[in-house]
Order: C-alpha cells, then structure tokens, then sequence
C-alpha cells in the first residue's frame, strides 16, 4: 500500500488497517472457540464409546463359556483392550507434554480453579518443533500402524479381510505426497497451532476406540453364531384388519401368542375373547371378529393359554385390546408438510371414510390465490401464488353424499436457502479445495420439495496478508473471469468475503439476501 501525503487520507488507510486486524482477531477467536467445542466433543464421544465397550465384555465372556470351542475368543478381549488402553495413552501424553511445555491452562483470577482455555492455545512453535522437528508426529503415525497390524493379527484369518472395513484407524499416506509436503507430520501438524492439534489426537483416540468396539462386536459375533435362542416369555397379540371400521361394517382382528412359531400337540394352545372359546389353527392363530352396532371406543378381553414344552408347566396370559367404531369422516392432508409453498406443486391428500373415491368432489378457494388438480393417482396437486396474512388461508373443499368439510392451510414462500460452496457456509478450507470450486449455490436445508432457488449474484472480497483487499462483484452462481482470478490467488493466511448474496426462489417477485460466508485459507 503506498502512503498518502494527505494527512487525512493517511489517517484513513491507518484505521482501515486497523479494522481488517480487529476483524482477523475476531475470526481467530471464533475459530479457536470452535477447535475448544470440537474437542469437548470428542472427549464426550470417547467416553460413550468406552462406556459401550466396558458393557460388551460380559455378554461375550457369558457366551464363551457354553462352548469349550469359544473360550479362545474371550481370551482375546484383554490382548485388544491393552493394545487399545497403550495407544490412547500415548496419544493422550503427546498433548499432555505440549500442553505443559507452553505453561498449561489458564486460571480463574478470583478462585484460583483451572479454566478450559490454553495458555498456549495459538503456539504454534511446540506442534512444529516436538511433532515434526522432533519426530514425535512420525511415531505416533508409526503406532497406530502398528496399533491396526495387531488388533488384525488378533482376528481370526479368514475373517480380516471382512472385519478390515470396520476399522476406523487409518493413515492417509497419500495426500501429503501429493500436496507436496515434506511428511505425513508436516502436512498435519507443522505451524499447526496447539489448540487446532486437539481435536486432531481426540479423533485418533476416537478412532481407536471404534476399533476396539468392532473387534469386540466381532468377538461377540463368533460368540453368538453358535448360541441357542430359547423363547421363554409370551404375550398375546391382536391384529385386526382396521383399528377403526364404519358403523355397520365388522371389526376383524387375529389373536394370537406372540414369539411361537406353530400350534402342535406338545404346546396346546387354547384362546378365548371374552369368555368365548376359539378354534387355534395350526400357527396358533385364533380369528375374532364381531359386527359395529354403535359409535366409540369398543373392548374384549383375549386370554391365551400355552403349556411349556420345557417345564410342562401351564401358563396363563390376559391382555385387553380396544378398537374404535366411527362413522364417515373427510380426511384433507397435505403429503409433505402442513402449509402450502409459493413457487412448487404441494401435493395432497383426500379420503372420505366409506366413501367410494369417485364420489369426492374437491376444489380449491379461499386467500393465497390456490389452484387444484386431480392426479391420476386419485392424490392432488395445489398450487399457491401470494403468502396469507394473518387470520387468512388457503382452503380444501371437499364434498361427497351427506358430506361437507373445509381444511384451512397457511401460504408462505420457498424458505431462505442457505448460501454455501463445496457444501460449507464459512470456516476453514485448503486452498486445493478453494480454487476447484466454480461458484456459489443456495442450499435448501430440510425443504421436503423439489425446489431451486437461483443465485442471482454477490461479491467477493479476497483479505492478504500486507496487500489491500480486492473485490469482485459477480453475477449469477459461478463464477466471472475476475472473480476466478481473484480466487486463483488463494494462499494460506488468505480470508476470503463472500458478500451481498442474492438469490431468487420459485415464486419470488423479487431477490432475497442470504447469508454471508467467511472461509479462512489453509
């Protein structure tokens, strides 16, 4: 930036300059405060995960001891969990050393009781120089190699290759060559400050962790293959055609044990439905039915009753069922979601209960300007052109013999998209990655319908190091030949604004402002 001669336009470059450096120091804690979140959860996850493994080991050391043949693999428990417990410890002194070397965490000033923040969280001189410069990134990569070749060695031959895919730890030793890094440790930890290296160890103690947990699943799967299920509790089950039937029309439901597989002359099976005996096929299943006399809510009593082939014992089980007797009702629903959306077909729904669907007459009024249309699958298709206001909606008018009924919906517009580039809104991304993108796109998140909206323009802002901002003002979704060059310049350190996003939805008479997205260069 040369300098001015004005006194006031140097004055000016000055808190421009002082600005950019608040707004960088702005981001950065942003961007630390989410390394601190990631991290939290990883240690949370981690302690789920070695909660699930502690819960495992009985059922396979149960499992083991019905079989002589089996015990060899309740014997490998301990061999994994140690090679596990050995690694996650390494890992875990690795960040205990740097953190101790750059003066450990922080104190509260009033009680004197250690915070979550890092003295040295932004150091980024102990990751280079104990990982990298010392070797210790190398040994780490070579222990969790070493870490995978045992927990395999511990499954059974013919099994590796299978139980190889639900291994989480592994080592991408082909990216850094690549990228044209130095080493594996150079590519991830080298000027890497020290808060940013936290999440990095968790997700390797994760990883062990999930490794451990699929050689133990695996263990409790050659466990279980040989093991005998024996069905030792029962209930009695109803299944009726329709829970709810048309005065006039007969309720029909099965009645029936559940967890047998067939009525034979070792189990005698007999079922009653209030106090009355019926016949029990030759799957066990009884059929009680009775005819709908009167509206609302009807009850019977089903007993079931098994002598168990084991003990001989006879056994006795009660349970009431109930079913709902109506008369004819309109049904309106809209398939996807319950307002309609300017801009898109909103599909729905109509049923007349006893009613024979050629004698439904269904049209459309009310605010919001609907329209309706019979498909060819007997469902409809609505479609909206302005929002309601309050106290005001759309309608469904649904006609049939002895029938009348209106549904009320809500009109509103396509819901603002989320404005995004290689599927990220903001954060962190290499610089590889940066340059391969071709544009902006807006990001209907948890929309049901097959909706667009079209990206209408924004501008770029491209913040260096030591250089004065450059802008771009692109229009539509991909990007200009200046916005291209611009984003060809993409260095680490390089902040990147994407400003003054616009798009345009299905339905809009005019464009919408998105969000604004900051990606910092990596």
């Amino acid at each position: 930036m040369s300098i001015p001669k004005e006194p006031r336009q140097l004055m000016i470059n000055i808190m421009y300059l002082v600005l950019t450096a608040m707004l960088a120091l702005n981001v950065s804690a942003e961007i630390f405060n989410a390394f601190k979140i990631v991290d939290k959860g990883l240690i949370k996850s981690n302690a789920a995960l070695e909660q699930s493994n502690d819960a495992i080991i009985p059922a396979i050391q149960d499992g083991a001891k019905k079989k002589e043949s089996l015990a060899q693999y309740a014997e490998r428990i301990e061999p994994a969990r140690e090679l596990s417990n050995n690694m996650e410890a390494q890992i875990e002194q690795l960040m205990e050393d740097m953190i101790a070397a750059t003066n450990g965490w922080v104190e509260d000033k009033e009680t004197g009781a250690q915070t979550d923040d890092l003295k040295g969280k932004k150091n980024m001189d102990i990751t280079t120089r104990y990982l990298v410069e010392e070797g210790n990134g190398a040994k780490l990569k070579q222990a969790l190699i070493d870490y995978k070749d045992e927990i395999m060695q511990l499954v059974d031959e013919e099994d590796r290759s299978e139980f190889e895919k639900n291994v989480a730890v592994t080592i991408d030793d082909q990216t850094w060559r690549e990228k044209g890094k130095a080493s594996w440790s150079h590519m991830n930890f080298d000027h890497m400050p020290l808060q940013a290296t936290l999440p990095i160890f968790r997700k390797f103690q994760n990883d062990v962790k999930s490794t451990e947990s699929a050689f133990l699943n695996y263990l409790a799967g050659k466990v279980g293959t040989t093991t005998d299920v024996v069905l030792d509790k029962f209930t009695v089950v109803s299944a009726p055609e329709k829970s709810y039937v048309i005065k006039g029309e007969k309720f029909k439901t099965d009645v029936f044990l559940s967890a047998f597989a067939g009525a034979d002359s070792k189990t005698g099976i007999s079922i009653s439905v209030n106090g009355k005996a019926l016949p029990v096929n030759s799957e066990g299943i009884a059929t009680f039915e009775q005819t709908a006399s009167s509206v609302g809510i009807k009850k019977f009593d089903a007993v079931a009753s098994i002598r168990n082939p084991v003990t001989d014992e006879v056994q006795t089980f009660r349970k009431t069922f109930e079913y709902e007797v109506g008369e004819r009702s309109v049904s309106v629903s809209a398939s996807k979601m319950n307002v309609f959306y300017i801009g898109v077909d909103n599909p729905v729904e109509v049923s007349a209960a006893g009613v024979p669907s050629g004698q439904i007459q269904v049209s459309a009024g009310g605010a919001g300007g609907p329209k309706i249309k019979k498909n060819g699958d007997g469902t409809y298709t609505v479609n909206v052109s302005r929002p309601t206001a309050k106290g005001e909606f759309a309608e469904i008018r649904v006609s049939a013999p002895g029938l009348n009924a209106t549904k009320d919906f809500r009109v509103k517009r396509i819901p603002d998209p989320i404005a995004k580039l290689s599927g990220k809104s903001g954060g962190t991304m290499g610089a590889g990655p940066f340059k391969a993108q071709i544009g902006v796109y807006g990001d209907l998140q948890n929309f049901d319908f097959d909706a667009k909206c079209n990206i209408a323009g924004y501008r770029v802002v491209r913040v260096a190091k030591r250089q004065d901002p450059e802008f771009s003002t692109n229009p539509g979704s991909n990007y200009t030949a200046q916005t291209q060059a611009i984003i060809a310049k993409a260095k680490p350190g390089d902040t990147y604004y994407f400003e003054n996003v616009k798009c345009k939805c299905p339905g809009d008479p005019a464009q919408r402002e998105l969000n604004t997205m900051v990606f910092n260069i990596n």
